[in-house]
């Protein structure tokens, strides 16, 4: 099973949603997982350990 890309629109969606309390914390991670979370992360640690 292929991954989606990342959608950065959606994970920020999620965490205000959190931030302003509408969603609990365990929907919240289910939604940051489905919008690429791990892979954005992954990323952007791959970037930093290159110096890029």
């Amino acid at each position: 099973m292929e991954l989606a890309p990342p959608d950065p629109a959606k994970l920020l969606d999620a965490w205000m949603e959190w931030e302003r309390g509408e969603t609990p914390p365990g929907r919240v991670m289910s939604n940051l997982k489905t919008a690429g979370m791990r892979t954005l992360l992954e990323t952007l640690a791959q970037r930093e350990a290159a110096g890029t």
